[in-house]
């Protein structure tokens, strides 16, 4: 990879829309498919991405929040919180510009890499169906416990990546 993959600190006000314009691109294979008229998607995508940031400052307070940069373009989020015990990924997304072109790869490397030398784990969920389960399963990432519509992932510390 040529680019130069970067984060930075979450800046609000002035990322909200990036972020979620980061979300709704997550989800517009599935708004396509509602018929809605886009005043309908955008009340929708908001609604959800409203809740899915409760839900996240709720279950994972000391999650550090990043926007994701290429070569200085804002390219995506990720949400690590870390712990004693392991580095847990509550979510990286990328726009779609930027997937299957080493970004997401980069990025788990490094946090990869950080756990092995702290000697943690890293774990995180993968929706069922979701076809980035084999992107975390090429990285040494094992199903630890099936919740439902999610799938909880490990990768122990030390594991050959390559």
């Amino acid at each position: 990879m040529e680019e130069v993959v970067s984060t930075r600190a979450v800046r609000l006000p002035e990322d909200a829309e990036f972020l979620l314009a980061v979300y709704r691109s997550t989800r517009q294979d599935e708004i396509t498919g509602f018929g809605w008229t886009g005043t309908q998607a955008d009340a929708f995508v908001a609604l959800q991405y409203e809740a899915q940031s409760r839900h996240y400052g709720a279950c994972f307070p000391d999650a550090e929040h990043s926007v994701v940069l290429v070569d200085g373009r804002a390219a995506g989020r990720l949400l690590v919180e870390r712990s004693e015990s392991a580095v847990h990924i509550v979510d990286i997304s990328l726009l779609p510009s930027f997937q299957r072109a080493g970004v997401g790869g980069e990025l788990v490397h490094r946090l990869l890499d950080e756990a092995d030398n702290r000697g943690v784990a890293v774990t995180c969920h993968v929706y069922v169906g979701n076809d980035a389960l084999l992107f975390w399963e090429r990285l040494g990432f094992v199903a630890t416990e099936d919740k439902g519509a999610y799938i909880a992932l490990e990768r122990p510390c030390g594991i050959s990546r390559h």
